[in-house]
């Protein structure tokens, strides 16, 4: 169904948000409350397992009351049997937008610690996540974090199907060791995964994303905790434990977790930070009286005298201390070139140019070669992704496969550089080329005489379809009119056989298409004129027939009418 068509009563559609395998997720108005909010509909009710998996979605969070758990308004069917659900409504995106930045360590901690209160009250519910992870993470417009996508939660004290015939659910970046290898799962799990999250934001790379699902998964099973950067040391032991192989070695609830969390000082992070500093002088005596003269200028000899020594050992020990700050900057510097030089830009997360470019920052804020290093990292990776983006729109791989498609790498592009022309200009081209593949399949439909119907591979859905992604497209415009001509020459034909069913229903068919056809109006009109007029003269002969034969049937009454001319 297209966008533009899609009505749920109650509701004003405004647009799509998203797109999935299973649901689409759309912006809307609900019109009693004058409130935005985000309707997730099924993008099919054939699925009866799926919709009451959808149905059971809505119940678990329905059930759950806490600021950063997301709030469930409705849940109905529309008109066609798919179930929807109106939910809560975030402008702040979500944290998946955000991959690869550097959190301050305060706003980490605020963001983990909100997720930990909302888990709370799910594992106090006998309920484990099983897809904590940044796309699942919200933002309201004041920055609170809310936990959502409550899909493939399960019920602590139930088998899980799917485990038990070993498949892994949830996102294999983010999956618990256990949970990568399809074991029983509890509330560990989920603080595993949120472990994971909080180490991404604090270094800003995920160290156990491979270059495949084999490799992650591996990784998470063998990886140890990385050791953080001296100025991170703080967290050092919140993320071990949450990062622990062993389901036992974690934090045995999420309260546990948030006690730690309140014991982390941040104010220790400073004291890792390199700073030059001398103790300070012990204060000099002031000399005895002495008589005027050259006595007093002996006495003043010996004061002058330390004071350039104390002038000197602070020149001497602050170059001393630039010198060691530079020989650090100049190796790490080395290092970051080397890794930029072999490709490791940003992977391995503690073994990459990136990585060696902000060890930098931390001992010097302002070095412009650590910046500028940034950015060349930035630029060639943008460059990497548009080159990606390229090849796959030259192979037609518009969406598909959903992170190997052209859609895919220039919004990867995007996500470094939000205003990269070429970028937008990638995606703009990949626009064109699926409503260039609309239109073909359309103008295919109406050769092979599907105007109306399949559903979802007629003429009538692709134009709608390209309508739904270019509002006023004038080619899907001049389209659905021309399947409404063809429709109303259908209608005159079965006029010319006196078939005037079949040309009713041609004409209904051609106003589903373009429901304002002015043509077609008024030939539904003029019909149903017609057909009115027909029922009237029709009424109109049944009740002389009726008459005449009550008259044959009285012989009086036919005699008095043959005598009097009656």
């Amino acid at each position: 169904m297209s966008d533009s068509l899609l009505e749920i009563p109650g509701y004003r559609v405004h647009g799509q948000l998203g797109k999935g395998g299973m649901a689409e997720v759309f912006l809307a108005t609900q019109e009693s409350l004058h409130r935005k909010v985000a309707i997730k509909v099924l993008l099919s009710a054939e699925d009866e397992a799926f919709s009451q998996r959808f149905i059971k979605e809505a119940h678990i969070v329905a059930s759950l009351s806490h600021p950063s758990i997301i709030t469930i308004y409705d849940i109905d069917r529309l008109a066609d049997g798919r179930y929807y659900l109106a939910m809560e409504f975030f402008p702040g995106g979500d944290l998946a937008r955000h991959k690869g930045e550097l959190f301050a360590p305060e706003r980490a901690l605020e963001i983990i610690r909100q997720i930990a209160s909302g888990l709370a009250v799910v594992h106090d519910k006998g309920l484990v996540h099983r897809d904590v992870k940044p796309a699942n993470i919200l933002f309201r417009d004041d920055g609170s974090a809310v936990l959502t996508d409550f899909g493939v939660a399960k019920d602590l004290d139930i088998d899980s199907e799917l485990t038990h015939f070993g498949v892994a659910v949830g996102s294999p970046a983010y999956s618990s060791p256990e949970q990568a290898q399809c074991q029983a799962l509890d509330a560990r799990s989920d603080i595993y995964s949120l472990g994971v999250i909080l180490l991404e934001m604090l270094t800003g790379a995920n160290p156990y994303r491979g270059g495949n699902y084999t490799q992650t998964v591996m990784n998470h099973v063998q990886m140890s905790a990385p050791t953080l950067p001296d100025a991170l040391a703080a967290f050092q032991g919140v993320v071990s434990r949450m990062l622990a192989k062993a389901a036992d070695e974690r934090f045995g609830d999420c309260r546990a977790l948030l006690a730690a969390l309140d014991e982390i000082e941040l104010s220790d992070l400073d004291e890792t930070q390199i700073r030059p500093a001398l103790p300070l002088a012990k204060p000099i005596a002031p000399p005895a009286p002495v008589a005027k003269g050259a006595a007093s200028r002996r006495s003043a000899m010996p004061i002058l005298a330390g004071l350039s020594v104390l002038v000197l050992l602070a020149t001497l020990t602050f170059s001393w201390l630039y010198l060691r700050e530079r020989a650090q900057i100049d190796d790490l510097l080395a290092q970051a070139e080397q890794r930029f030089a072999s490709g490791q830009l940003v992977e391995p997360a503690q073994d990459s140019a990136e990585f060696f470019f902000k060890q930098i920052l931390l001992l010097d804020d302002d070095n412009d070669e650590a910046l500028a290093g940034l950015q060349r990292i930035t630029d060639t990776r943008i460059a990497g992704f548009l080159a990606l983006g390229e090849q796959r729109l030259a192979e037609g791989q518009l969406l598909q496969p959903e992170q190997d498609s052209a859609d895919f790498y220039y919004r990867q592009a995007l996500a470094l550089d939000a205003n990269h022309a070429g970028a937008l200009e990638g995606l703009q081209r990949v626009l064109d080329a699926r409503v260039a593949q609309a239109l073909e399949r359309a103008e295919q439909s109406i050769a092979d005489k599907r105007l109306l119907l399949p559903e979802e591979d007629s003429a009538v859905y692709y134009y709608r379809q390209v309508l739904g992604w270019v509002p006023g497209q004038e080619q899907a415009q001049a389209g659905l009119q021309r399947v409404a001509m063809l429709y109303r020459d259908l209608a005159n034909a079965a006029y010319r056989r006196t078939d005037f069913p079949a040309a009713l229903a041609m004409i209904e068919r051609g106003l589903e298409a373009q429901p304002d056809n002015a043509e077609l109006l008024k030939m539904r009109g003029e019909h149903q004129q017609l057909l009115s007029s027909a029922r009237a003269t029709r009424a109109r002969s049944e009740a002389t027939q009726e008459s005449a034969a009550k008259q044959q049937k009285n012989p009086i009454q036919r005699v008095w009418n043959n005598l009097f001319g009656q």
